[in-house]
């Protein structure tokens, strides 16, 4: 089995409507699919708006809006929910100038060695990261991974000795 990349990721949103205004609008994906979904696969009825904005790369982030099942969004830390969306170095510096002059809560520059991010909040209160890669990046995932089941192992043994 080989997994071909990502077709979507779908979360929750408030208003479709405003989840719109930021992805198509702010972030400039543009919405590509809106579908009504009243009736489940299993036979359930349902009144859901399910929303698809497009990637360059030919993946979406998807949305769903229901009406009749409102979803307990819950302040999150940065660190509990995050949406990382690769761009150039150019785009990262303009996002950050266009979130600022527009009022988006917009945070960073940070610099995290083998890729540069800025911070938004969307409508719903996802942290979506814009990510530039250093240009060491490869040479970084080159050498992360011959390392990661080592910092793993090491990680659930700390787990196990605060136990």
């Amino acid at each position: 089995m080989t997994i071909r990349g990502l077709h979507h990721n779908a979360y929750r949103c408030r208003d479709s409507e405003q989840t719109r205004r930021f992805y198509e609008d702010f972030l400039g994906l543009p919405l590509s699919d809106a579908f009504e979904i009243t009736r489940t696969r299993t036979g359930r009825n349902t009144n859901v708006l399910h929303s698809f904005y497009r990637m360059a790369d030919g993946s979406f982030l998807a949305f769903f809006e229901d009406r009749e099942r409102p979803f307990d969004f819950k302040q999150q830390h940065d660190f509990d929910l995050h949406i990382a969306l690769e761009v150039d170095e150019t785009t990262l510096n303009t996002m950050f100038a266009k979130g600022k002059a527009q009022g988006v809560d917009t945070r960073g520059i940070a610099e995290h060695g083998f890729i540069r991010s800025i911070y938004f909040r969307d409508p719903n209160g996802y942290v979506i990261e814009l990510t530039a890669k250093a240009a060491d990046h490869e040479q970084y995932v080159a050498r992360a991974t011959t390392r990661a089941h080592d910092q793993l192992a090491q990680w659930q043994a700390a787990k196990r000795q605060k136990r």
